[in-house]
């Protein structure tokens, strides 16, 4: 569907059946001033203590995670020498190990309510478990578009490959001045994220070295159906989260280009998108595109200042819901070897995405395939309402089982096990020989 497709599609029974089964959307044409209006998310439900008791909890977990999730990278690299295949097939274990923090993380500490749809170009793909878990039925190689609002977009994105079993093959493009966050930063490298400096000059050879790794044959545990490893590359093509100062960097940019601004979201560059699809070749068939939106959001003011890391994981203010509409389009019928038609084809993707943004202000929600698999059944994870509304996915954020994320510290544990062991084997052959 297009952006005028979008302006022309009626809303009645969508936008009815969407308000009366989750909490009414809190945009509206006017803000009153910020002091004078509650907080989207509700009241703060932690006090002081609760919260002491959070941050303490939180960063914990987070950080035994991280840390034996590095050292099991480290474990891995003999395999480096020893066998590449085994080698980047550890990393992928180790890359799953983050995605499942990244779950736990939400499913903890800030359950939300999830609202996935899409369009006719994903149907049959977005599926509601039983237990209310989503199943994404994705292809195991893609490139992944999105719009980018806030800090959390990717964890909903990682989850996403988790609800695809592809959460140890993500691939994101980050600035390079991430890698220098100590032990994440090493950490991501092990993952063989991609890390770029905003200057096409001296970024283009790492690049293109990087996207050729991705389209290597492997033969190891991990290898996909083409023995070509299984792949999500995640990029934001508007190369920073929407805020003031990104809004006015659009607006310039639109001035200069003569391109229209859009409304919602930030224009796209279209070089590393173009760049990417060039190289990965006929290794990809599909771009899947994803739009996000986060319910609550006044107009005139930006999710980063509206919902910050203190209010969503320490004072419980989650956004009331996290939406998702997903389509994708074949690699084939986008003009890869024109720059100047791929430059339109982009802003009209994101002419489109600012359209369904768009819609979902005006109406609550995105608009829905009612084709998609639906069951009426209650939402796990503390949610109470029912989902009624066809063509819409309701679920949260949570693991399939509820001792899954055990697995982070199971290849350190049994690492220690193992040494332990030889130490008691090495100090009673030390005593059997001084006994002798």
């Amino acid at each position: 569907m297009d952006a005028n497709g979008i302006r022309l599609r009626p809303a009645k029974t969508e936008a009815a059946a969407l308000q009366s089964t989750t909490t009414a959307p809190t945009t509206t044409t006017t803000t009153p001033p910020a002091k004078q209006r509650s907080h989207p998310g509700g009241a703060s439900q932690h006090g002081s203590l609760m919260q002491a008791w959070r941050i303490i909890s939180m960063n914990v977990y987070f950080l035994a995670s991280c840390l034996c999730m590095h050292a099991t990278q480290f474990m891995g690299v003999p395999l480096y020498f020893y066998d590449r295949d085994l080698y980047y097939s550890w990393q992928a274990l180790t890359k799953q190990h983050f995605g499942l923090l990244v779950v736990t993380l939400q499913a903890w500490w800030s359950p939300t309510l999830v609202r996935v749809s899409g369009d006719e170009s994903v149907r049959g793909q977005l599926r509601r478990m039983e237990d209310g878990r989503l199943e994404l039925e994705f292809p195991e190689r893609m490139v992944l578009l999105s719009n980018h609002i806030i800090y959390t977009d990717w964890l909903y994105l990682w989850w996403s490959a988790y609800a695809a079993n592809m959460h140890g093959h993500i691939y994101i493009i980050l600035k390079e001045s991430l890698k220098y966050i100590p032990i994440l930063g090493p950490g991501m490298m092990f993952f063989s994220f991609v890390f770029l400096s905003r200057n096409w000059t001296q970024d283009k050879p790492r690049f293109q070295h990087r996207l050729k790794k991705l389209t290597n044959k492997h033969k190891g545990p991990t290898k996909g159906s083409k023995m070509l490893d299984p792949m999500w590359l995640l990029l934001f093509p508007e190369g920073t989260n929407i805020s003031k100062n990104g809004r006015a960097k659009s607006k310039a940019w639109a001035e200069k280009s003569g391109q229209p601004d859009l409304d919602h979201c930030l224009l796209p560059r279209s070089t590393g998108l173009l760049f990417t699809l060039d190289e990965l070749g006929d290794s990809i068939e599909w771009v899947y595109d994803c739009t996000l939106a986060y319910e609550g959001i006044p107009q005139g003011e930006y999710a980063q200042d509206v919902f910050t890391l203190r209010g969503i994981y320490l004072q419980g203010r989650s956004p009331p819901s996290v939406n998702m509409h997903w389509r994708r389009f074949a690699v084939k019928d986008i003009p890869v070897h024109d720059p100047k038609a791929f430059e339109r084809w982009v802003l009209m993707v994101w002419q489109t995405k600012d359209e369904l943004l768009k819609y979902y202000a005006q109406h609550g929600g995105f608009p829905a395939d009612e084709a998609t698999e639906y069951k009426d059944i209650p939402l796990g994870a503390g949610v109470k309402e029912m989902y009624k509304a066809p063509g819409w996915i309701g679920t949260t954020v949570v693991p399939r089982y509820r001792l899954e994320f055990l697995q982070i510290f199971a290849p350190v544990a049994a690492m220690g096990l193992v040494g332990h062991l030889v130490w008691r084997f090495w100090k009673w052959g030390v005593i059997a020989l001084g006994s002798i």
